[in-house]
């Protein structure tokens, strides 16, 4: 049996949102419909999208705000936004939010339907490993839960994900820059010390009580996570 895709528009204009519908559904996909932002946060979270197709300008909650929390809890849903702002800054900022796609308006509807169809193929693709290990360093994304040597480890969430990423690109120099656009989500001062404060906390948390080191600070460079035993042998 073939599934059919299944969306989430989240659009507060009523009138806008039954036209969509009708031609998602004529187009052969299923559709349900939130029309505030904070309805859409609630059904976003609570049910299993292929896309969502979201407003930028909503109520209660916008549209920019409710990917960002989506992505804070860890839901990654593929998104398109879609804005009657539409200058190169607003499509960016709506993309470091955490927006997949971003389609001003106004558009045609056989461009929307395309990129959404795009969307919903990469939402199909094989998922990342669920379990990461570097040596007895063991990292579980679907517990959120580290545990080294079979004892567990509790870690904030800014902690979780720089240890994440890092265990992601195991045996790789990642560089400040690429945490802070990984992890922290954003870009400022390549400088500032907040990396080095994390990753000093996220050190004494897996290496405290454990041997090996598994965290390497590469100067100049950025950091590294590898267990150069396994390396040796």
């Amino acid at each position: 049996m073939v599934t059919r895709m299944k969306i989430l528009i989240v659009e507060d204009d009523l009138e806008a949102a039954a036209y969509l519908a009708k031609a998602f559904r004529e187009a052969g996909i299923v559709c349900d419909h939130a029309s505030d932002g904070e309805a859409g946060l609630f059904m976003a979270s609570e049910n299993a999208y292929d896309v969502l197709v979201v407003d930028r300008m909503l109520p209660r909650r916008d549209g920019l705000s409710l990917i960002t929390e989506l992505r804070r809890k860890d839901i990654h849903t593929p998104v398109l936004i879609l804005s009657a702002l539409g200058q190169v800054d607003d499509r960016v900022t709506g993309l470091r939010a955490g927006g997949d796609d971003y389609l001003p308006k106004p558009y045609a509807f056989s461009e929307l339907l395309a990129r959404v169809e795009v969307l919903g193929r990469r939402k199909g693709a094989p998922e990342q490993d669920m379990v990461y290990r570097v040596g007895d360093l063991e990292l579980d994304r679907l517990s959120h839960s580290v545990r080294r040597q079979g004892k567990e480890i509790p870690l904030q969430p800014r902690e979780f994900r720089l240890l994440e990423y890092l265990m992601k690109n195991a045996g790789q120099v990642v560089t400040r820059t690429m945490l802070l656009e990984n992890v922290w989500d954003y870009h400022f001062d390549p400088q500032t010390n907040v990396i080095d404060v994390h990753v000093s906390r996220l050190r004494s948390k897996i290496e405290k009580d454990f041997d090996p080191p598994l965290l390497r600070t590469i100067r100049g460079a950025g950091y590294m996570i590898k267990d150069e035993r396994a390396a040796d042998a």
